[in-house]
């Protein structure tokens, strides 16, 4: 370290190969990404070069201190990564502009489910519970008759009848157009 700190290149050279593949290694257990360790690696490596004269043998050996300046640069970069992340996220979320349409749609929504419920509350209980078991819990027909212990034939009768009922209460047309 001391003649890499005298600006020998072949000790420097020297030190880089004994130490790179463990440098590296310790890169990319930190950022988690091949690409990012590179760039870390060479970032220690360069900080190295440029301040060996700091070095004190007497605090510990060059590879700690190299791979200590290998971890700060990597955890740098995971922080910086994270940092611009929420800057990204706290940016797209300040500058979100609200669409007036999707307001209205929400509205509509909302009195189209109130009047979902309302026409659902006029079904008998056997209509209604076939109706929720097959739309809403997603359910065969078969499968409905089944959880009900009902002939299919019946429980597709109910299902059927709950569909029309609703369609009359709802006033929407053959075609699905409301009257």
């Amino acid at each position: 370290m001391r003649r890499s700190a005298r600006g020998d290149e072949a000790a420097f050279a020297s030190l880089y190969d004994a130490t790179s593949a463990r440098a590296y290694g310790l890169a990319v257990r930190v950022v988690r990404d091949p690409a990012q360790a590179q760039e870390v690696t060479q970032e220690a490596y360069l900080e190295v070069w440029r301040t060996a004269s700091r070095f004190d043998a007497a605090k510990g050996s060059a590879v700690s201190w190299l791979l200590t300046i290998v971890h700060r640069k990597a955890v740098d970069r995971v922080r910086s990564a994270e940092a611009a992340s929420r800057r990204d996220v706290a940016y797209h979320d300040a500058n979100r502009v609200v669409d007036h349409d999707s307001t209205a749609e929400a509205a509509e929504q909302s009195f189209e489910s109130h009047r979902v419920r309302t026409a659902l509350a006029g079904l008998t209980p056997a209509q209604r519970e076939a109706l929720t078991l097959a739309y809403y819990g997603g359910y065969t027909h078969t499968q409905v008759a089944t959880l009900l212990d009902l002939p299919v034939g019946t429980a597709k009768t109910r299902i059927r009848d709950g569909l029309i009922r609703l369609r009359d209460a709802l006033g929407v047309g053959v075609g699905g157009e409301t009257a």
